[in-house]
C-alpha cells in the first residue's frame, strides 16, 4: 500500500470542484448542494441498465404479489 505524505487530502466539491466546506459536507456551499438536490428531482442521476432488467423487475413483482394474495 502506498504510503501518504503528512498533508492530508484535500476533498473536493463533486459539483464545482472547489475545496469542500465542512458545513456543507460533501459540497462547498448551498448552493452546490442545491444544484445537487435539483439534479435528483429531475432524474439527471441514474442507474445505467437494459431494458431486460426492468422486464425481470416487474415480473418479479407480480409474481410477489400473486403469492400474498393466495396466502
Amino acid at each position: 500500500m502506498a504510503e501518504q505524505s503528512g498533508a492530508e487530502k484535500v476533498l473536493r466539491c463533486p459539483i464545482c470542484k472547489s475545496v469542500m466546506a465542512a458545513a456543507y459536507r460533501p459540497f462547498c456551499s448551498k448552493r452546490c448542494a442545491d444544484v445537487d438536490l435539483g439534479k435528483w428531482f429531475t432524474n439527471s442521476y441514474a442507474i445505467p441498465g437494459t431494458a431486460d432488467d426492468d422486464e425481470a423487475d416487474t415480473a418479479e413483482k407480480t409474481v410477489v404479489d400473486d403469492e400474498n394474495r393466495d396466502g
